[in-house]
């Protein structure tokens, strides 16, 4: 068997779920299939979560929400009555229901019972006009299968008791196809949690790892895994075969054509990883698996935009020591800003984070009691994977460079345009 996973982008219309029909008729065979949110309805749910954890009107956002999907529905069932429809009308009504009542005294909680909506009517849709074409399928609420503990958002799997249910349940005894969500799950107690954002190909990967999957296919709107983002990249090129562990670096570094979380479920197992164009069915994708070989065939290019580069060092110009490192490291923890980029000195400690105004500030505030702080903002965080001179001189061409960093198969620059 196999596992499927559609992003946002390959359900985003009519059209589209149209699609995902002949992409599955043109495969046969048992596989998993994990939906994501239609198009950006993640983000317009979200919306509405932080108007309503705001006690300020969310009804322009809600009914966004809603005739985006109705819309999808009447382009794909001509029949007005379709029980789509009365299914759609339950779910709206239930998310009324939670909206109506305060609200929880911890906001992600809210979070992941409001987002959840977005994987729960999308595969309710696919799941109608699948079996609208004839082709079987038996819907699973992914909620009832995947446990974790009680972290509402970023929640840790509980493995044991999640392949226990996947494995008695996804047993193919009487279909082929199995239709599920992506991104969210539950508790003990049945409370929805989510796994973190973007996190419907770690769902995928936890259901080929639990039922040793053949491989696990990602469909996306890119014909493969590149080595750079086109949006800055007018050449880029596809990377026909990478290892387990260069996916992780490109994912460490910034890459976000795979959910870092989901390599380490594959290559337990060594289950391959393909990445696909649901535009172009024909061609191949990328292999992620256990070969090496040729990882440093291609350069990559990863870029981080809208860098800021703190700078911390002693008042005194004393030096920078395990203690202090500490001290710094704690209050990044605290504020919950995640290091992309460190380096230190004798007497100075930098580190390049994502730009959040209001935390950074809060950050620097405390820093600055204890520190003398520079900080720099407007900065790009460039990542070479596998360079030489001349991709070096492509990234660095008129940029001014805060910071660098090289080991032998990749080069770090915190870089901004020359004035």
């Amino acid at each position: 068997m196999i596992v499927y996973k559609f992003g946002g982008a390959s359900v985003k219309d009519a059209e589209a779920v149209r699609n995902l029909k002949y992409i599955l008729s043109q495969n046969p065979g048992r596989k998993v299939v994990v939906v994501s949110a239609m198009g950006k309805m993640t983000n317009a749910l979200e919306k509405v979560c932080y108007a309503y954890c705001n006690n300020r009107n969310y009804e322009t956002e809600l009914q966004f929400v809603k005739e985006f999907h109705y819309s999808i529905c009447h382009k794909l069932f001509k029949d007005t009555n379709h029980e789509i429809f009365n299914i759609l009308q339950s779910l709206f009504e239930e998310l009324c229901v939670k909206l109506r009542k305060p609200p929880a005294k911890e906001s992600s909680k809210d979070y992941s019972e409001i987002v959840a909506y977005g994987e729960i009517i999308s595969t309710k849709i696919i799941n109608s006009f699948l079996k609208s074409e004839q082709i079987k399928c038996e819907f699973l609420d992914v909620r009832n299968l995947i446990k974790t503990n009680y972290l509402y958002q970023e929640a840790k799997v509980d493995w044991k008791e999640t392949e226990e249910r996947i494995k008695a349940i996804c047993n193919f005894s009487d279909t082929e196809l199995y239709l599920t969500q992506g991104f969210i799950a539950a508790n003990d107690n049945g409370v929805t949690t989510t796994l973190g954002r973007e996190g419907s190909d770690f769902t995928a990967a936890i259901f080929a790892h639990c039922l040793d999957a053949e491989s696990m296919t990602i469909w996306k709107d890119v014909p493969g895994v590149l080595n750079a983002d086109p949006k800055w990249f007018s050449n880029k090129m596809k990377l026909e075969n990478i290892s387990y562990r260069e996916a992780i670096e490109l994912a460490y570094y910034g890459a976000t054509i795979i959910h870092p979380k989901t390599i380490k479920p594959l290559q337990n197992k060594n289950i391959p990883l393909i990445v696909r164009s649901f535009l172009n069915i024909s061609e191949e994708g990328t292999c992620i698996d256990q070969q090496t070989c040729n990882d440093s065939l291609i350069p990559s290019f990863i870029f981080r935009m809208d860098q800021v580069l703190i700078s911390i060092s002693p008042r005194d110009l004393s030096f920078i020591i395990e203690e202090n490192l500490s001290d710094i490291f704690a209050m990044m923890a605290r504020y919950h800003v995640s290091i992309n980029l460190m380096q230190n000195s004798a007497v100075s400690f930098s580190v390049c984070v994502d730009n959040n105004p209001a935390i950074l500030k809060k950050l620097t505030d405390e820093l600055k009691k204890e520190y003398r702080v520079l900080f720099n903002s407007g900065l790009e965080l460039a990542t070479i994977r596998h360079y030489n001179q001349d991709t070096l001189d492509r990234v660095l061409h008129n940029k001014k460079i805060y910071l660098e960093q090289k080991t032998r198969h990749t080069a770090r620059f915190v870089i901004q345009d020359k004035k």
